[in-house]
C-alpha cells in the first residue's frame, strides 16, 4: 500500500478537532504523539470487558495472559528481537531504566567505570549516575560536536577502556534530533567487554529498530512516542535475562522477562501498544509478516518525514536571526529525524512558545532533560531552546502555516 498523509490524518481525533473555532497544530512529537481511533478502542474495549490480573481460571483473566503474550510478540515484530521474552514492559522508559540500572550495576566495584553522553536525555544519565555513586564508579560523559550537535566519536573512544563496565547512548537526540551510529558504539565498547544500554524513545518513531543488527545488550522505548499510550518498553539481550538480579517481590516468577515486571501491569496500555505497532505496520503488503509490513511502513514514513525535513530548513534559510542546533545540510537528511532546536535572536524561547500557543501551535521550550547538551552549548541559563518536531502525520502545508505564525519575530536575509 503507498502512504498517504490524508488518509493518515483522518485516523487520528486529536487532528481533526478545532479549539475556539481554529485548527490545531502539533509540532510537539517529540514529547509525545498523538494517537489513532484504533489505539483508543482497543484500550476501551479490553478495560470495559476484559479487566482483569494474570493466572485465574476464569474467561477474562485468560483474556489477559494472551493480551500479556501477543503483547510482547508486537513489541519483538517492532524491536527485531530474536524472542518474545526478550520484552519486557513497565510504567515508561525512566522507571524501566532506573529499575534496570540497579540490576545492571549490582557487581560494579570501586575502579569501574561508565560513560554516558551529553547529547542524552538525563533519563539514561542520572540513573547511571546513581548507581555509580551507589558503588563508588566513575562516570565519564562524552561531548557533542557543537557545529551539528552530532556525537563526538573520537571522544568516546578516548574514554573507553578495559575499566568501561557499562555505555549509557541515546539512538537519536529528542531535542535536536541527531541520530547516533549505536552499531559502532557497540562494537567498540564489546571489545573492552563493557555492555550497552540504548535510549530509542526518540528514535522509534521515526526510524525501525534492530536489536539483532546493533547487537546492544539492552535497549528502551515508551510507546506514548510512537501512537501508543504511556507504556514503556526495554529489551533485554539472551544472555541477560536470567543472569540479572533485578529487585522483585519474592513470590514473583524468576523466569523470564516476568521477573523484571514488578507489580500488576498496564494491561489496558499494552491492548494499545499491540494497537499502535499495527498503526504503524498499516502501509505493508496483508501477506507479509508483521516484521515486514513495518519494514514497508516505516521506508514511507521517512521519505515524507525527509521531505517534512527539507522543507522546512528551506524555510530556516530565509531567515538572517534564527539560530538552529544540529544538522541543517539537506544531503544528511537519513542522520536526523524531523526534530529541530532553534532559537531566535534576542527573543526568549519561551515567549515564542506562548505566541504559538495561543494560536493552537504546540511546540515546546526549554531543556528537554538534554542538559548535558544544553550545558555544553551554552544556553542553558538563558531558556534552552524552541523544539520543533514533526511525526508523519504532519504536513508541509502545516509547516507554511507555522512560519506564517513565526514572521513577527523573523529577519529576512
Amino acid at each position: 500500500m503507498h502512504f498517504e498523509v490524508a488518509k493518515v490524518r483522518q485516523q487520528f481525533p486529536a487532528l481533526n478537532q478545532q479549539v475556539n473555532g481554529e485548527p490545531v497544530y502539533f509540532f510537539d512529537g517529540p514529547g509525545g504523539s498523538q494517537v489513532p481511533s484504533t489505539v483508543l478502542q482497543a484500550m476501551t474495549d479490553y478495560l470495559g470487558r476484559y479487566n482483569s490480573n494474570l493466572g485465574g481460571a476464569f474467561f477474562s483473566s485468560e483474556v489477559t495472559v494472551s493480551l500479556m503474550a501477543s503483547a510482547r510478540q508486537a513489541a519483538q515484530a517492532l524491536l527485531n528481537a530474536s524472542s518474545p521474552d526478550n520484552i519486557i514492559f513497565g510504567a515508561n522508559m525512566t522507571s524501566l531504566t532506573f529499575q534496570l540500572s540497579r540490576a545492571i550495576s549490582r557487581d560494579w566495584q570501586q575502579g569501574d567505570e561508565v560513560i554516558v553522553t551529553s547529547l542524552d536525555h538525563y533519563s539514561n544519565v542520572s540513573s547511571w549516575q546513581q548507581a555509580a555513586d551507589d558503588k563508588g564508579v566513575l562516570v565519564h560523559q562524552v561531548r557533542v560536536h557543537e557545529d551539528d550537535c552530532t556525537l563526538d566519536y573520537a571522544h568516546f573512544e578516548s574514554l573507553l577502556s578495559e575499566k568501561t563496565r557499562l555505555v549509557a547512548v541515546t539512538y537519536a537526540s529528542n531535542t535536536t534530533g541527531s541520530l547516533v551510529d549505536v552499531a559502532r558504539i557497540v562494537e567498540a565498547a564489546h571489545r573492552v567487554g563493557a555492555k550497552v544500554y540504548v535510549d530509542a524513545v526518540h528514535y522509534a518513531p521515526h526510524k525501525l529498530v534492530d536489536v539483532q543488527a546493533l547487537g546492544c545488550d539492552f535497549l528502551a522505548c515508551s510507546a506514548y512516542k510512537f501512537f501508543g499510550p504511556h507504556v514503556g518498553i526495554a529489551y533485554v539481550a539472551p544472555q541477560w535475562l536470567q543472569t540479572l538480579k533485578p529487585y522483585k517481590v519474592e513470590p514473583a516468577t524468576d523466569i523470564g522477562p516476568g521477573r523484571f515486571e514488578t507489580g500488576t501491569q498496564n494491561f489496558e496500555g499494552l491492548a494499545g501498544v499491540i494497537a499502535a505497532i499495527d498503526y504503524l505496520a498499516q502501509w505493508g503488503a496483508p501477506e507479509q509478516s508483521l516484521r515486514q509490513r513495518l519494514e514497508s511502513s516505516y521506508a514511507q514514513y521517512q521519505r515524507h518525514e525527509e521531505a517534512l525535513s527539507e522543507h522546512f530548513l528551506n524555510w530556516v534559510k530565509k531567515f538572517s536571526n534564527i539560530t538552529m542546533y544540529g544538522i541543517e545540510d539537506e544531503t544528511r537528511l537519513a542522520e536526523r529525524t524531523p526534530t529541530f532546536a532553534i532559537r531566535v535572536e534576542d527573543v526568549p524561547p519561551s515567549d515564542i512558545a506562548s505566541r504559538l500557543g495561543q494560536q493552537n501551535m504546540c511546540v515546546w521550550n526549554g531543556h528537554f532533560y538534554a542538559l548535558g547538551l544544553c550545558r555544553q552549548l551554552g544556553i542553558l541559563e538563558s531558556g534552552g531552546v524552541i523544539r520543533i518536531g514533526f511525526m508523519h502525520y504532519n504536513t508541509q502545508e502545516e509547516i507554511d502555516q507555522l512560519f506564517d505564525a513565526l514572521s513577527p519575530f523573523l529577519k529576512t536575509k
